[in-house]
């Protein structure tokens, strides 16, 4: 570890794919660490995204009782603190998206649900599972621009934007299938 408390790349799993014992206690020892790893979500063995994306479902569930104003003030203040805990905890990973950074996909997954909160559209569980599979695909097929984000993009924003507009992109799937 580098005298300023973040893993080097020497140190570091340059695979983007595991986690030292140390980089998992660095991790959660900060509460952007905490934040960004998805309250431990993201520690999942394998399949992190995914496991983020579940995870995401438990806090939608209280967040989905607000008025639609205050559901999307909280999805903008998420993004921020997103942009925040991963562009930390991904210098101390000395990796900007490591696999175990997952707030991304909460946020994500909070935008691809917006059309299940919103009432012109009539929504049950049925519409969150395919908006979670269609968040999903966007989220690992990353279609133009989102690609282009996840290459161009660095830090914490890049970090939080290329899921962002998956959620977006996922959202107006969703919102078409819940219309027709």
């Amino acid at each position: 570890m580098s005298d300023n408390g973040n893993v080097n790349e020497t140190e570091n799993s340059l695979d983007k794919k595991t986690l030292t014992p140390e980089q998992r206690r660095l991790l959660l020892a900060t509460p952007a660490g905490w934040l960004a790893c998805g309250f431990g979500s993201g520690l999942a063995p394998f399949a992190q995204g995914t496991a983020g994306s579940l995870a995401a479902i438990v806090p939608w569930l209280l967040l989905r009782t607000l008025p639609l104003q205050l559901y999307v003030f909280a999805v903008v203040v998420a993004f921020v603190a997103g942009v925040w805990a991963c562009g930390i905890a991904g210098r101390m990973l000395g990796v900007d998206d490591h696999r175990s950074i997952v707030w991304d996909e909460f946020v994500g997954m909070w935008i691809a649900l917006i059309p299940t909160v919103m009432p012109v559209f009539w929504a049950s569980w049925s519409s969150v599972v395919i908006g979670f599979l269609l968040f999903r695909l966007f989220d690992v097929w990353k279609p133009w621009p989102i690609r282009l984000l996840d290459q161009r993009l660095k830090g914490g924003v890049g970090v939080m934007m290329d899921d962002v507009v998956a959620g977006v992109f996922a959202a107006i799937v969703l919102a078409f299938l819940l219309r027709f």
